[in-house]
């Protein structure tokens, strides 16, 4: 399993944000330039991560963007979960009708669930934070 390259930049904007958490608000722009994520793909993000209640926005003089919540408290999963939705290895995973045309007869299924949650619970043990702090 891999993140997509839109779930990774999602995460190294959030840990260039929680760089600045305290600080002066950020924009797009501003962290397109210190992230080297392409402009319209950071100000994609900025959206949905708003959106999703990661990030909080103001308008006008001194306006940007800004972690809504401190860093120690927003996880992978979180930002994850805000640009690809539920966290699933499988499309049957996630509540709704699937086209998989197995799933009537499927004795893996059931089981799905158990995978789903050890991966979601390994990202929602790293914070944002704990990206943000130098290697040793």
């Amino acid at each position: 399993m891999r993140l997509s390259s839109f779930a990774d930049y999602a995460v190294v904007l959030m840990s260039a944000a929680a760089r600045h958490c305290g600080a002066a608000r950020m924009n797009a722009t501003t962290l397109a330039a210190e992230t080297g994520i392409p402009l319209p793909t950071a100000q994609k993000l900025v959206s949905r991560l708003s959106g999703a209640g990661l990030l909080e926005s103001s308008r006008g003089t001194g306006g940007g963007v800004r972690l809504s919540r401190p860093p120690a408290a927003i996880t992978l999963a979180d930002v994850v979960e805000a640009v690809e939705g539920p966290i699933a290895m499988t499309a049957c995973a996630e509540m709704g009708a699937h086209d998989c045309n197995l799933e009537r007869d499927c004795r893996i299924r059931p089981h799905m669930n158990v995978a789903n949650n050890a991966i979601r619970q390994a990202l929602a043990g790293v914070t944002i934070a704990s990206l943000t702090r130098e290697m040793a």
